[in-house]
């Protein structure tokens, strides 16, 4: 396994929920670090959470904005390993009320910017170094109705992560799939979010929802190990075996 130690991590979605929780993770392991988002407010609110030696900053761009994308990885310059957690609320329409507008501003923000992501990180990358993206529950659990647009974003990354750990070998490419996990992105639900964690937690053979904490671990152990690529990682206490 390689260490974090000195090695630069660029996590995009790094400003909330997991990308922040795998900023800190990466820094506990003696990492820098950039968190990149959209919001340079959230970004200078999660610099201040974080409070390190310097080991973080932090970096406004936006995701479907080839152009940001490029001249942030001109900002950054060399890097050791990428991660993306970002992402948009999905579509949950069922199928015969889609509103194309926002199936697609999804499908951009998702799958084009992980895409526009690759092109540019492969160009800054160190030799060893490693691209770790984010999938999630709905390609093996689809709400119904609603959930097919997400079930095929989320279940062509693994595909992705597959073609690209052979053409950009040896760099590594791979993928972490989260079940549900609380962050701030479930309070559009409002007081609804605790009856939902409750049943869910019920059904999961964990027992419990995710915290930020059990799920970071899983980018770590991707950045380390040197010899695991084209992988889907689940981490979802059992969510996708019921």
């Amino acid at each position: 396994m390689a260490t974090l130690m000195g090695r630069k991590v660029v996590v995009v979605g790094g400003s909330s929920g997991v990308g922040l929780g795998v900023a800190r993770a990466a820094l506990e392991g003696g990492a820098e670090v950039v968190i990149v988002g959209r919001s340079p407010e959230k970004l200078a609110a999660a610099e201040r959470a974080l409070a390190t030696d310097g080991r973080a900053r932090s970096l406004a761009a936006d995701m479907t904005k080839e152009r940001d994308i490029a001249r942030m990885f001109e900002e950054v310059g060399a890097l050791d390993h990428l991660v993306s957690t970002a992402g948009l609320l999905p579509p949950d329409e069922p199928i015969d009320r889609a509103e194309m507008e926002v199936v697609r501003s999804f499908v951009d923000n998702k799958l084009i910017g992980a895409v526009m992501l690759a092109k540019h990180a492969m160009r800054a990358l160190t030799a060893g170094g490693s691209m770790t993206f984010t999938s999630g529950i709905n390609k093996d659990r689809p709400p119904v109705p609603g959930g097919a647009v997400v079930a095929a974003i989320a279940g062509s990354f693994s595909y992705f992560a597959r073609a690209l750990a052979l053409e950009l070998a040896p760099t590594r490419v791979n993928i972490v799939s989260p079940g549900w996990v609380d962050t701030p992105m479930w309070d559009i639900v409002g007081e609804a979010k605790a009856g939902f964690f409750a049943d869910m937690a019920a059904r999961l053979p964990a027992g419990r929802i995710a915290t930020v904490a059990d799920v970071a671990p899983a980018y770590i152990y991707l950045m380390e190990s040197e010899f695991t690529t084209g992988e889907t990682l689940r981490i979802d206490g059992g969510q996708s075996l019921i």
